[in-house]
């Protein structure tokens, strides 16, 4: 057989079936070709062919056996082999069969006793609670860490403001004091939004002016500016008798033209309202944040100080400036902060900050605190 290659000289010695005949260098190949060149066998290489049960293989390396019979006992032995090779890789294979099934049984059980604790707690009323209350908080944006006295009248206040209900005096106060912290923009929007719904609802039973003022208020707080003017605008301020309601009409609205940016329409409410009422505040207030507003810086001042002769604070005034300043493009605040710290560096001095324009637009219109 000239040029026969490892497995020609494996299958003519029947023993194709075994992987040792084809490799290279292994032993049972290095005596397959010590047979096939003639070679005689040592006794180890005798041996090992008796510890493999090639025993057709070892009689007729050894001449007990000639070629022919060889062949036909050698065929015999290649069969038994396979049947038992076959039977072995079907044990294997059932054997790995059922450790799967086994282990499938056991995820299965697993994710049964998981599901039955899942559903068990899910169905416990304090873990319901649990959940609603913190789906309320995040509603809310309320991401802080709640302080454990603070956690039920929160909760509470959480819940009426979600069914849609007005807070009363005591749980604003509190709001407001105590639980400042947690008084977040979602929650003071939404707070804003439900009062001025009330008032406007007021204002179209009776059509009182003043709900329509107060509802107005509220909806500037929650950033529904529109929603004011629309309402305010149903109002006839010349037939009102009151000088007092007129002011207070001109002023609310010239805040929400204020908050619209339609600056010369808030400046002439701002100054009608004045001339109604000359001993309010409220007006000055309006006409100075508006003059800030527009670059007017000394105007401004003049009026805000106006404002304080009549009974403002200087601490809410310097408030307003401050969410003016903060609300300002970097231009306009940087001559904001030359003609603050003329006027007095000590007390604005807090218009040094630098950058602080980029803040400015977490600040919405509701956290105003005068007109």
């Amino acid at each position: 057989m000239p040029n026969s290659t490892y497995r020609d000289i494996a299958n003519y010695y029947c023993v194709d079936d075994l992987p040792g005949a084809t490799v290279p260098s292994a032993r049972l190949q290095n005596i397959l070709d010590c047979l096939w060149c003639g070679k005689p066998l040592t006794r180890l290489s005798l041996a090992f062919l008796q510890q493999q049960g090639l025993e057709s293989l070892s009689q007729l390396a050894t001449g007990a056996l000639p070629y022919d019979r060889f062949r036909e006992a050698a065929i015999a032995e290649r069969a038994i082999r396979v049947a038992a090779a076959n039977a072995a890789r079907l044990a294997k294979e059932a054997e790995k069969r059922a450790r799967d099934a086994a282990m499938q049984e056991k995820m299965k059980l697993a994710d049964a006793r998981a599901k039955a604790v899942r559903l068990a707690r899910e169905s416990d009323p304090k873990y319901i609670a649990k959940m609603k209350n913190r789906d309320l908080r995040e509603k809310f944006d309320i991401d802080t860490f709640v302080e454990q006295h603070c956690f039920g009248p929160l909760m509470r206040i959480l819940k009426i403001v979600d069914a849609g209900q007005r807070l009363g005096q005591d749980d604003f106060v509190w709001l407001s004091t105590v639980g400042e912290e947690y008084f977040s923009d979602t929650l003071r929007a939404a707070y804003h939004q439900l009062e001025a719904e009330f008032f406007a609802s007021e204002y179209g039973k009776t059509r009182d002016p003043w709900m329509a003022v107060n509802a107005s208020g509220h909806y500037r707080k929650c950033g529904q500016a529109g929603d004011a003017d629309a309402l305010l605008s149903t109002i006839n301020v010349e037939n009102q008798k009151s000088p007092k309601l007129r002011s207070a009409i001109c002023t609310t609205r010239g805040g929400v033209m204020r908050d619209l940016n339609q600056w010369e329409e808030g400046l002439r409410l701002g100054e009608k309202a004045h001339f109604f009422r000359p001993d309010d505040y409220r007006p000055c207030t309006l006409l100075g944040a508006i003059h800030m507003e527009t670059g007017n810086f000394k105007l401004g001042s003049e009026w805000y100080g106006k404002a304080v002769e009549r009974g403002a604070t200087t601490d809410s005034v310097d408030q307003d400036l401050r969410n003016i300043f903060f609300r300002a493009d970097q231009v306009k605040q940087d001559q904001m902060r030359e003609f603050l710290l003329n006027e007095d560096p000590i007390r604005y001095s807090w218009a040094t900050q630098k950058g602080s324009h980029q803040l400015s637009a977490c600040l919405p219109l509701g956290t105003r605190q005068s007109a």
